[in-house]
């Protein structure tokens, strides 16, 4: 029976869904994450009577027609990328953005990765780095003698180094932004990886052409509304339980079928 397999696409759908909902709620502490969503689209129609076909030699027209659908398929989880709250932290350290563009992030094999989580370390180098170790780019060292490190809205790094009192620029932290930012490929510890989708990566300043700027002594929060994934979170496990429902009606028949054999 056909009810069968359409039922059991709609539960797959929405045990996926679920899983996409249970991630979001997973990670609501998770500094920079962006939500993600899953959609649907109907899969391929089996034709039974086509509407607009000619009904009679007198040029009638079937005003409707009869279409059995297959069930659904998932189609994508893109992420929303809105802005999340920013917190404050107070940390020399954490830096948030608001608005467009990413930090840039030297992996370990030579090539960049971008993250939205600003909450940087420094090493037993100076450099700043994120939580993993990797440096921020494009490489700023803060000197072992420094009394105080200031980031400002442009993102330049500046400190004081013991016997001065006058701050010295140790470098400009850079920003990058993506045409298509949905585009971005996750790979986990808050990093994403550009792809054809994405576009190419757009280097730049904070507080120019459009780039965000940035605020030192804050993170950027997951923009998780718990309220949101908990509702959706129930209208997923009702979808489930109604295409079960389904499953269970068209076996009732198919036996009501067989009894009526035997």
């Amino acid at each position: 029976m056909r009810a069968l397999h359409t039922a059991a696409t709609g539960m797959v759908a929405q045990e996926l869904n679920v899983q996409v909902i249970s991630n979001n709620i997973a990670n609501m502490r998770t500094t920079g994450y962006k939500r993600q969503r899953a959609e649907f689209q109907d899969l391929l129609y089996e034709h039974v009577s086509r509407v607009g076909t000619q009904t009679s030699t007198q040029g009638n027209i079937l005003p409707v027609g009869i279409d059995l659908g297959g069930g659904v398929k998932t189609v994508g989880t893109p992420r929303i990328m809105t802005q999340g709250t920013i917190a404050q932290t107070g940390k020399d350290f954490d830096v948030a953005i608001r608005g467009e563009g990413f930090f840039k992030i030297l992996r370990t094999d030579g090539t960049f990765a971008y993250t939205r989580d600003g909450s940087f370390q420094m090493d037993a180098q100076g450099r700043i780095v994120t939580a993993k170790g990797l440096v921020v780019q494009p490489g700023i060292t803060v000197p072992a003698n420094s009394t105080s490190v200031t980031i400002n809205q442009q993102g330049q790094v500046s400190a004081i180094v013991a016997g001065t009192t006058t701050p010295t620029v140790l470098g400009q932290l850079t920003m990058t932004r993506f045409v298509n930012k949905a585009g971005l490929q996750p790979i986990g510890d808050n990093l994403f990886l550009e792809t054809p989708a994405s576009g190419t990566p757009q280097d730049g300043l904070a507080n120019t052409d459009g780039y965000g700027d940035m605020m030192q002594g804050s993170l950027e929060q997951a923009n998780v509304e718990a309220v949101t994934e908990i509702s959706d979170l129930i209208a997923a496990q009702r979808a489930y339980e109604m295409n079960a429902k389904v499953i269970s009606a068209a076996d009732q028949m198919l036996q009501s079928t067989s009894a009526m054999i035997r």
